[in-house]
């Protein structure tokens, strides 16, 4: 559900996006959820003192991760009105920005720790499958990218659906998402 709230705001972020790049952000975000358990069921066959560990600050990288894409993301989208405020009470105009082609496309670096930041829980899942042998953890762990990349499908829709509603403002409640997805992440880790 995480990969599906930042996929919301994304699809917000970028209501013009074409269905090639929705497959891709949703892969990305699959890919992802399928190796975070992969790798916390290696970590619990080979090092399981290490996933101990981690286990304890995973929800601290999550929440960090989340705020600094969050953060970003309404920092860019507050100084962007600002701009074109500016240049509209200037008299300045260009053509991107006139013809609203301003680039307000997700990053890959950004993609990235959105993906990492989203399925790092999942690391947890490596301990609910632990007795599983490697073929049946492999099988959960592509039953988990398939339902991962299906639901951000879902999620990047239905933001950009919302996206070209809310115009300018899109790109604040995007990165207000990311913050409380963050924040959920940190208090469900350390309370629950």
């Amino acid at each position: 559900m995480d990969a599906f709230s930042v996929s919301v705001a994304n699809g917000l972020k970028e209501p013009k996006m074409k269905p090639a790049r929705m497959s891709i952000i949703a892969g990305v975000y699959a890919c992802f959820q399928f190796a975070m358990p992969i790798i916390g069921w290696f970590l619990v066959h080979t090092l399981i003192g290490i996933f101990d560990e981690l286990e304890k600050i995973i929800p601290w990288v999550g929440f960090v991760l989340l705020i600094f894409i969050g953060g970003k993301m309404i920092f860019e989208t507050v100084s962007e009105i600002k701009n074109k405020k500016a240049d509209k009470n200037s008299g300045s105009k260009t053509d991107a920005k006139e013809n609203g082609d301003s680039d307000k496309k997700i990053g890959a670096y950004a993609l990235i720790i959105q993906g990492i930041a989203t399925s790092i829980d999942a690391l947890s899942v490596g301990l609910t499958i632990s007795d599983y042998h490697v073929v049946a953890a492999l099988t959960a762990s592509i039953i988990i990218a398939v339902v991962t990349f299906i639901i951000c499908m879902l999620g990047l829709k239905l933001g950009k659906l919302v996206g070209d509603g809310l115009g300018k403002f899109a790109g604040i409640i995007g990165g207000i998402i990311l913050i409380g997805i963050g924040i959920e992440i940190l208090v469900k880790g350390l309370f629950f």
